[in-house]
């Protein structure tokens, strides 16, 4: 039998035996990391709830917000996304959230607390994932143009979870979901905001290209894109030295649209791909 495994049989015992005694807070606490370490998520969470209800004025009822906050917080990280390079933003983020809530409520209630600390920088972490995620739901949105979805969720972003890097592109999916929508005023003070506290974001299109017959039907091998057109770029210099796919090209470049048929079908090995290099000095 495992040593985590025994730990949680013999701290049942003692907590069964002796309820009243001087060693039951204590086991009831040791239970909550034994299942954490035995990787029982929901029965350490369990635990937890159960010591913060039978004990509110424990010294020590901030170990089981943070533990609470931990499990949750080590359960959202997948075994394959700790070895894979895996987006863990397009995941469920409901352990996130979980987590998230466990953390508030130790630095609201016990913020001097000895784990306020790490308790920041996880809940830190938490936000640009949680934001992050947002940003993944209203571009979904965006593409499916469900404009007042997709405004609504970049709204959300701005409103709770600022100071993250998602801030700009909530922005960014306001103003072109607004724009959509006919509401200009919105649109220009969402660009108003961003061109102010981000100048030098670039605007990029989230909603869906328009493409052509022959594009869809070779799956991209012939045909071309008319891409969707930003609101406005908040750094119009950087904005002209943006390709079509939102990657940045040198100085007097051109973009890749004029990739020849035999590019094309041959997957690039043949016909001249139409990119122009850098201007001769």
């Amino acid at each position: 039998m495992p040593k985590t495994s025994l730990a949680i049989e013999k701290l049942q015992l003692l907590e069964a035996r002796y309820p009243f005694g001087r060693f039951s807070e204590q086991a009831q606490l040791e239970l909550i990391y034994a299942y954490f370490r035995n990787n029982e998520p929901a029965a350490s969470r369990s635990a937890a709830d159960r010591f913060i209800r039978l004990h509110p004025n424990h010294d020590n009822i901030d170990y089981a917000y943070y533990m609470k906050g931990l499990t949750s917080f080590e359960e959202d990280r997948s075994f394959l996304a700790r070895f894979l390079p895996l987006d863990e933003t397009q995941r469920d983020p409901g352990a996130a959230l979980d987590s998230f809530e466990s953390f508030s409520v130790l630095l609201n209630r016990y913020p001097d607390s000895e784990y306020a600390p790490d308790t920041q920088r996880r809940m830190q972490y938490l936000k640009n994932r949680l934001a992050t995620y947002e940003i993944h739901v209203a571009s979904f949105y965006m593409k499916r143009e469900a404009w007042v979805a997709a405004a609504n969720r970049g709204r959300y972003v701005v409103e709770n979870f600022q100071e993250t890097p998602a801030v700009p592109d909530a922005l960014a999916i306001m103003a072109e979901a607004y724009t959509k929508l006919g509401l200009d005023d919105l649109a220009k003070t969402a660009i108003d905001v961003l061109s102010l506290n981000y100048p030098d974001y670039i605007i990029r299109p989230f909603a869906p290209q328009n493409f052509d017959l022959l594009y869809t039907a070779t799956f991209g091998l012939m045909g071309s894109i008319e891409p969707a057109v930003p609101a406005r770029p908040v750094n119009p210099e950087r904005a002209r030295a943006m390709r079509v796919d939102g990657s940045m090209q040198p100085e007097g470049g051109s973009q890749t649209g004029g990739r020849s048929w035999l590019n094309r079908i041959t997957f690039g090995t043949f016909g001249d791909d139409g990119r122009v290099g850098e201007p001769t000095q």
